[in-house]
């Protein structure tokens, strides 16, 4: 034991006294589809098929939902299972609204997967879209096929990580691969609020004020933070620079910070 740590309290169970009863619950594996069956019965083929038959080893009866990505779900059972198929019945439908405000986090680009991990996190967290930024600090550049290559990893990384959280809705990776300086300050402009985060800030995210509806854009500069002239750019647009707290944070982890502050203060979680 450590010094100055007190030691927990052990509680005595008798022996005869009855085990209590777990109640630990494993909510069912979500799977995305193109669109919800309209038909009770259901056959899961393609990637997704593939993934629960043959991956993940799903048997009949178990249960399981679909998603479209766009906030519609079906819960089903399975009732065959074939070669990289699952043949469902469909047992209820729902459809899950959209939150608001809308949440975006304008993401500077980073090397490495640095870039990925931000977007697991914050699809996790609940991020509504996601918006690659090219600043001027990013290490890597996104230029021709390498940029529509990395773009689709981020789509696809958006995609495991909405299966994993088991969200309804698809976050939105925005960027054709990605988006200027000048774009963003546009978006920043048309935003019923819009942050940056940075050291030097004298605002915290704890406390400034949030817009009830709307969209909300923050923004996460790169390794190298965002540079005086961008700051200045989306100063002028309308967004105000604000503060996690004292320590600076990894371009992965910034975002996924920030996003935990404003769904806990949202009421979101």
């Amino acid at each position: 034991m450590r010094p100055g740590r007190a030691c927990p309290a052990r509680s005595r169970v008798d022996p005869g006294a009855p085990r209590p009863v777990s109640l630990t619950v494993v909510s069912a594996s979500l799977f995305l589809v193109e669109s919800l069956p309209a038909a009770d019965q259901f056959t899961l083929d393609g990637p997704e098929g593939h993934h629960a038959a043959t991956v993940q080893r799903v048997h009949v009866g178990e249960e399981l939902l679909l998603a479209d990505g766009r906030g519609g779900t079906a819960a089903a059972v399975v009732t065959a299972v074939g070669r990289g198929t699952l043949n469902l019945s469909v047992t209820s439908r729902g459809y899950v609204d959209a939150d608001v405000p809308r949440l975006v986090v304008v993401q500077g680009i980073a090397k490495g997967d640095r870039g990925e991990l931000a977007v697991q996190a914050m699809t996790e967290v609940g991020v509504d879209e996601i918006v690659p930024w090219s600043a001027s600090r990013s290490v890597v550049q996104w230029r021709g096929d390498r940029g529509v290559r990395a773009r689709a990893k981020w789509v696809a990384t958006a995609r495991e990580a909405t299966k994993q959280a088991r969200r309804a809705r698809l976050p939105v990776i925005a960027g054709a691969p990605d988006e200027s300086t000048t774009v963003v300050a546009r978006r920043i402009a048309g935003a019923a609020a819009a942050f940056v985060l940075h050291e030097e800030a004298d605002e915290r995210l704890t406390t400034v004020e949030l817009p009830a509806t709307g969209e909300i854009v923050l923004v996460v500069g790169p390794e190298g933070g965002v540079a005086p002239t961008e700051l200045a750019v989306f100063t002028e647009a309308g967004a105000r620079p604000v503060r996690l707290g004292p320590t600076v944070l990894r371009t992965s982890t910034a975002g996924v910070a920030a996003l935990s502050v404003l769904a806990t203060r949202l009421s979101r979680w």
